[in-house]
């Protein structure tokens, strides 16, 4: 959303059309079969549109080349500018011409000054204006989308003064909710009794509550729900998003929602290199979104360049940019259309996404953005609304304080036989009540560890690796009371970076968080692949290998590999039972079981439990690419 109101840029579209792709050999781009493409046009477009017919067609044919769409979203309405009717009926005529689908869309943004700024919703006038606008855009549309600056982040006078003794994100909980029904959806329902309204949440969901997103409520307000997939650049961005975002918060918000969730949406901003745009083209399809928003029109007709990539250039990755567009520069348009050409069957054969249990509460904070961390570093991570008691092993990171009933539910869950993973986060919060369980503490000590040890029980240590010093908070446990499975030492000191406890049935695993999430990055695969283990051990698929790159599984006996690295990468993923088989669900290539790894933790009275038999693969996986397969019987045809 960040750079949604950047508009200026739309001068050198008049340019971008002029160009050659160099890349189309059709004049129409196929259709996808497993999932529906949408773009958005802003407001500023819809009125270029609606004075220069021949543009709108033109460029439309030059958008249709390169990527097929299936629906449209016109905008009404964006930073106090308002589309005439005429042009919002002209634009509205032309593509249901076109034999595509139509819908609305409003961006409730106010004036931008840079830093973007909501209407202040204790304003009469602003106020009006805001019902004013879903009046005038449901007279148009059956459908409306809320494009994410439907929040509050204002602090006038007005403001103050009705929030009273409240907090800021008490306060604007509640008018939110106030505003989607009395001035959004009361008002759109009386002019257009058909219409629907769906709200596009964005990505940064760890900040919703202080901005007046209600992810309990406003989801039952509305329609539906859209789910922002932008996570853009890890580095140069001011959010530092991770790329396993674009999975990992359709996942969790189709658990806000079920069966709600209309699809993601992703714009070209901030790509240093081109795969980038791909990989969150390829990850909001990975977790099965119905449908795919390209933000926005005119942004598709921009020149696509390669950008910082020579480090893979000349390798056949995912998408091969070379191959793809013989060394022109094509368009955005065709950059889509070609990532989501290549992923539409490996999608269609894909199941429902499974994956190790992540609860976080409604309207929480805490250890902010950590899941897409650990999904990065090769755990398969679903993430839930409520607190999943189906799930064998359930990891609670800091959010999950916010829960009033959260101690009640972890004794639970281990009482019943399940697992409970907290992280050092929530340990630091709720210590005092953990106690109840396991006699942690977190010291307010800091450990640098460089050397990682493992082991089940009494014993020497397995050497799990090296790492450049890393901060890490250093928790105290009693001896023989907790175990430690990983060990962190430097210096001849130590602390426990994961360790168990027995309670009732279940088990309690501490994992401990280094200060900064990316430090997650630099630990030993040992470290990560026996996290990845314990954490993850009733899933069918295991990965072994470094981070940064992701596993996603699914119920059918499908899985996923992509890797975010910058060269090419050795893994073995293992899956449950023997004499077993994978096929490559793009090119149909058998990959055979290899001989099993050497047992990595050995020693006196230190051997974890055995595992039930599986066979074990061995694959390279390309720099910015994924990998599908499907788990078949040794010698099956396909």
């Amino acid at each position: 959303m960040r750079a949604f109101l950047r508009m200026g840029m739309l001068g050198c579209v008049s340019a971008a059309l002029t160009m050659g792709s160099g890349a189309r050999a059709q004049e129409t781009a196929p259709a996808n079969h497993n999932f529906r493409v949408a773009t958005y046009i802003p407001v500023n477009i819809v009125e270029r549109m609606a004075n220069d017919p021949g543009w709108m067609k033109s460029s439309w044919e030059r958008i249709n080349e390169g990527v097929h769409i299936d629906k449209v979203y016109i905008e009404t309405y964006r930073s106090r500018n308002i589309a005439p009717d005429a042009a919002i009926d002209a634009v509205k005529k032309f593509f249901e011409g076109q034999g595509v689908q139509v819908a609305g869309g409003i961006a409730y943004s106010d004036r931008d000054n840079g830093q973007f700024t909501s209407f202040c919703y204790t304003d009469t006038a602003d106020r009006a204006y805001v019902k004013h606008v879903a009046e005038l855009t449901a007279r148009h549309f059956n459908e409306i989308i809320l494009d994410d600056f439907f929040f509050n982040n204002t602090k006038h006078a007005s403001d103050i003064a009705a929030k009273g003794d409240q907090s800021w994100p008490a306060f604007r909980l509640k008018l939110m909710d106030e505003v989607s029904r009395d001035l959004i959806m009361g008002p759109a329902r009386a002019v257009n009794p058909k219409v629907k309204i769906v709200i596009k949440f964005p990505n940064w969901y760890p900040s919703f509550q202080a901005n007046g997103y209600d992810l309990a409520v406003e989801p039952k307000i509305f329609s539906g729900i859209y789910t922002g997939t932008e996570t853009r650049d890890p580095v140069i961005t001011d959010q530092l998003l991770q790329q396993y975002e674009s999975y990992e918060v359709i996942r969790y918000f189709d658990d806000v929602a079920p069966g709600r969730n209309g699809g993601g949406w992703v714009d070209t901003f901030s790509t240093r290199y081109v795969d980038r745009y791909p990989e969150q083209l390829w990850d909001t399809m990975l977790a099965k979104a119905p449908q795919i928003m390209l933000f926005e029109y005119t942004l598709l007709l921009e020149p696509a360049a390669a950008g910082n990539r020579k480090a893979w250039a000349d390798l056949p990755t995912s998408f091969d940019y070379n191959q793809l567009f013989g060394g022109k520069t094509p368009d955005y348009g065709a950059v889509a259309g070609k990532a989501l050409e290549g992923i539409d069957p490996v999608v269609g054969k894909l199941g429902n996404p499974v994956g190790v249990a992540v609860y976080r509460p409604l309207n929480s904070t805490g250890e902010d953005f950590l899941p897409e961390y650990l999904g990065e570093a090769g755990l398969p991570v679903e993430m839930y609304a409520h607190f999943p008691t189906h799930a064998k092993t359930v990891v609670l990171t800091e959010a999950a304080k916010y829960d009033p009933q959260i101690m009640a539910e972890i004794k639970a869950h281990l009482m019943a036989g399940g697992n409970v993973a907290i992280t050092s986060g929530l340990l630091r919060a709720m210590q005092g009540q953990i106690a109840e369980i396991c006699e942690l503490r977190d010291t307010g000590r800091e450990m640098m560890p460089t050397q990682y040890w493992g082991a089940y029980g009494a014993g020497n240590g397995a050497n799990m690796g090296t790492s450049r010093p890393l901060p890490m908070p250093e928790i105290h446990f009693f001896t023989n009371d907790a175990w430690p499975l990983i060990r962190g030492t430097a210096n001849g000191g130590g602390a426990p970076v994961l360790l168990m406890d027995s309670y009732g049935k279940g088990t309690l695993y501490a994992l401990t968080i280094p200060d900064n999430f990316n430090d997650l990055y630099s630990l030993p695969e040992g470290v990560l692949n026996s996290v990845r283990h314990y954490l993850g051990g009733g899933l069918p698929v295991q990965l072994e290998g470094p981070s940064q790159v992701s596993l996603m599984e699914y119920d059918n006996g499908t899985f996923v590999v992509e890797s975010f690295r910058d060269a090419p990468v050795s893994i073995r993923v293992s899956v449950a039972g023997a004499g077993k088989q994978i096929r490559n669900l793009a090119t149909d290539e058998v990959v055979t079981a290899s001989a099993p790894p050497e047992t990595k933790i050995t020693g006196f009275h230190n051997s974890a439990p055995q595992g039930a038999p599986e066979s074990s693969f061995e694959l390279t996986v390309l720099p910015h690419s994924y990998e599908g397969f499907a788990v078949e019987r040794a010698g099956a045809a396909q």
